[in-house]
């Protein structure tokens, strides 16, 4: 068999072991698989004429490191406007806002992204301090978490919401004033909705050169894969096109959504959907929502935040939620649920365990994101066989230790001391997978994974850590981004680990990321990325 790849003078490290494999060298046999390991002689006489051969001097080799919990299309369109996340207070945003409205020609909308409600301090969250600024300029700032948004005046008036609405998803809301006039903030996809549907939408081509241009980005970052949670609207087309045309570089795994309300040839449709695809993309698994997020109020918690909400779930009928998961379970089909709230854990788990009384023990369910969790509930992940996604970044640099921050101060000091228990959860057994959920976080793995360690503010690491008790090892948290997401995706025999037979898909780091400190590791140089063999990223160093 032909060779397609051969790396040299590289230090090749088992996340499996966490120690370095004695051989230097590796070849990619032409069916994108680990052909050979040996010196640099070896593998160097394994070379053709059409082979890549690179000279890696040194650098690290891990297995490729894939984002456990990624949303490429959604994350490409919103990311394309906007960015509000560095914004620390309520100047700052009427600031960039105002800068932003000089640009616009007459008409023009504007969207913004990455808002943290923590700028609005201890009032509330709407559109009201920015009237002024956006006086009769239609806008849509979407908030950090992706589940509700601000629309100025002028957007709620061309989309006709004057007053509150029902929505078949039991959390989203229209906010009103006492009065019953909207406040401007929207809560979760189907309130978003009302507005986005009359904003102007990109072509089909600038979505498809949006996504590419992120997904190369990502394959520079040392991604060669993601677990990628959106199959809405032409999430899949995109990939599609973009694998028939090679430019995919990274191998996706794409879990379409169930929603509330869908019927039985709703799931049957979702069923019938798995295992289509493409080269480097297939769909697998479904993603659903047991509840939305602490900041904006719509986490399904045991007892009422401090406001008062976070009292209910996503589903109007849990119960549905619950016979759904079982069908998918009978099926097959492995589920990952967004559940933040304790309630909505606990129902998860509650509802996996009735599913595998059916039988098909082996089918891996996933609870996503997994904010805060009491005791009791930690072993049952193991038990259960239910695998823990989490995004160590979102505590980073959406909580603060001093517990001052939005999140913590609806939680109040018992729920917020349980915070992203990473570490509790490995304890008990569970198989924790590491991911950015980016738009909402940042992307860069080094960056995910320095931040399960150090639990610190990106910005600001010289900020005291947010329970530093629950931070991963520096190998924790690189098999969170390499075993992980392959045990999760049932690929365990054939991906995450640099061994005859296994996929080529590779990441070259210029240091150790085990013995490099947290703190430092984001800013690591990438030297490689690789998937299948086909080099996707190659610094201009090698």
């Amino acid at each position: 068999m032909r060779t397609r790849l051969v790396l040299l003078s590289a230090r090749l490290l088992d996340p499996g072991t966490g120690a370095f494999l004695p051989e230097t060298a590796l070849a990619v046999s032409d069916d994108g698989r680990i052909g050979a390991l040996g010196d640099d002689r070896e593998i160097r006489a394994l070379a053709g004429p059409g082979t890549t051969v690179v000279d890696l001097k040194g650098a690290v080799v891990t297995p490729g490191l894939v984002d456990g919990h990624v949303h490429p299309v959604t994350g490409a369109e919103l990311t394309h406007g906007l960015d509000l996340s560095y914004c620390a207070d309520l100047d700052d945003v009427r600031e960039a806002l105002a800068r932003e409205v000089r640009t616009l020609d007459r008409g023009a909308w504007l969207f913004g992204w990455g808002l943290d409600p923590n700028v609005f301090g201890d009032r509330p969250v709407g559109i009201a301090p920015f009237d002024t600024v956006l006086d009769g300029v239609p806008a849509f700032l979407l908030l950090f978490d992706a589940h509700s948004a601000l629309a100025s005046r002028r957007a709620l008036e061309l989309a006709g919401v004057d007053g509150p609405r029902t929505f078949a998803q039991a959390s989203a809301e229209v906010v009103c004033d006492a009065d019953g006039r909207p406040t401007g903030l929207l809560q979760e996809d189907a309130a978003c909705e009302l507005v986005e549907r009359v904003a102007p939408r990109p072509t089909r081509e600038e979505s498809r050169e949006r996504l590419a241009a992120a997904l190369r980005a990502m394959a520079a970052s040392g991604l060669t894969g993601g677990h990628a949670m959106d199959a809405n609207g032409d999430s899949l087309a995109l990939y599609g096109e973009l694998d028939a045309a090679g430019e995919l570089p990274l191998r996706l795994r794409v879990a379409p959504w169930c929603q509330p309300g869908t019927d039985a040839d709703g799931v049957r449709a979702l069923i019938a959907q798995q295992g289509t695809g493409g080269a480097l993309w297939r769909v697998a698994g479904v993603k659903l929502f047991m509840d939305g997020t602490i900041d904006n109020g719509t986490a399904w918690l045991e007892r009422p935040d401090c406001h008062g909400e976070s009292t209910h779930a996503f589903w109007p009928d849990p119960d549905a939620y619950t016979r759904i998961v079982g069908e998918l379970h009978r099926a097959g089909v492995p589920t990952a649920t967004h559940a933040i709230g304790d309630a909505a854990v606990r129902h998860v788990l509650d509802s996996v365990e009735k599913a595998r009384a059916t039988g098909g023990t082996e089918v891996r369910h996933r609870v996503e994101h997994i904010e805060t969790v009491p005791d009791d509930t930690l072993r049952r992940f193991a038990d259960l066989g239910v695998l823990a996604s989490m995004q160590p970044t979102h505590c980073c640099d959406f909580t603060r230790a001093d517990h001052t921050d939005n999140w913590s101060r609806r939680l109040g000091e018992e729920r917020a001391s349980r915070a992203w228990r990473c570490r509790d959860l490995v304890d008990a057994g569970a198989t924790v997978l590491l991911g950015s959920d980016w738009p909402i976080a940042p992307f860069p793995p080094l960056g995910v994974m320095a931040g399960a360690g150090h639990r610190r503010p990106s910005r600001d690491l010289g900020q005291a850590p947010h329970l530093p008790e629950q931070a991963l090892t520096a190998l924790e948290a690189l098999r969170g981004m390499t075993t992980a997401p392959a045990y999760a995706a049932g690929e365990e025999h054939e991906a995450g680990r640099l061994a005859l037979g296994y996929r080529a898909d590779l990441t070259a780091l210029a240091a150790d990321p085990l013995t490099t400190p947290p703190t430092e590791l984001p800013d690591v140089p990438v030297r490689l990325t690789a998937v299948g063999g086909r080099v996707t990223y190659r610094a201009s160093s090698v």
